[in-house]
């Protein structure tokens, strides 16, 4: 069984449809495959829909926004009830907070680049989680920068002088929000992206205590050395280890089952519902 429990649509920062996700799944052969767009879970029904069609098993997932000590933390979480109170108040809370940080970062760009809040919405084509890579496509639109990596690396990377933070829930807070909505919670790719520096175990270690189940260790972004570490933390930590693409389309370069999870790890993660 090849199974990517990490993807993306155009409903958050992807570039294909939900059922467009599916039918590039079926091309990758893969035979399990999760829809985790960001802080929503409106592409689950046409996902769901394509993947049956295609002989896929879906799974309904999110990729949740959360901060450790002000640290940007994703938390990923499977099966959990989309009807749940406590997690559409959490993600509506942050998506408001993304759009109004979205627009500051406008703000400053527009000062020295030809990109606009109407540039932005073009961009995101109706996604219901707007957010920087909608801004990096303005940008690459505008002939400012190549493409998307290009604009992170180069324009909206932390640090720079047009990045804004914005408000995220505390990882903990969101791990036991997810298990309360019974939710299977995993981190995603913790030592990916934060400039030489890398998730504390003690930060990993408190949400194992708040309900964490398992950690996205196999990822394009994590070293060698890094997986061995991460595999080494889960084993003692008692955490399921996962693998996948967080493919988003054309938006980067990660490709449907570049990285995949075990049929053992996935049916652990099954038993923890």
């Amino acid at each position: 069984m090849r199974i990517d429990i990490h993807t993306h649509s155009a409903v958050s920062d992807g570039t294909q449809t939900p059922a467009d996700v599916m039918a590039s799944a079926k091309d990758a052969n893969l035979d399990i495959v999760a829809l985790c767009d960001h802080d929503s879970m409106a592409g689950w029904d046409e996902a769901r829909s394509a993947a049956q069609l295609h002989g896929i098993q879906f799974v309904p997932g999110m990729e949740v926004s959360t901060r450790a000590h002000g640290t940007s933390v994703h938390l990923l979480s499977y099966w959990h009830d989309r009807s749940a109170p406590d997690v559409d108040a959490m993600i509506a809370k942050t998506r408001d907070a993304r759009i109004h940080r979205a627009q500051a970062i406008v703000e400053l760009l527009a000062k020295d680049f030809p990109v606009t809040w109407a540039d932005v919405v073009a961009q995101s084509g109706g996604a219901v989680t707007v957010g920087r890579p909608h801004i990096a496509d303005a940008l690459v639109a505008a002939e400012v920068v190549a493409d998307r990596s290009a604009a992170f690396t180069e324009i909206l990377r932390p640090g720079s002088a047009y990045y804004v933070p914005h408000y995220a829930p505390e990882v903990v807070s969101a791990v036991k929000t997810m298990r309360a909505a019974g939710g299977v919670p995993v981190l995603a790719h913790p030592y990916a992206g934060r400039a030489g520096s890398e998730l504390p175990t003690r930060v990993i270690e408190r949400a194992v205590k708040a309900g964490l189940v398992g950690i996205e260790v196999d990822h394009r972004d994590h070293t060698d050395e890094q997986r061995g570490r991460l595999r080494a933390l889960a084993d003692q930590l008692g955490l399921v280890v996962t693998g996948s693409s967080d493919y988003h389309g054309t938006g980067k370069p990660n490709q449907l089952g570049e990285n995949l999870t075990t049929e053992e790890a996935f049916a652990q993660l099954e038993a923890a519902r």
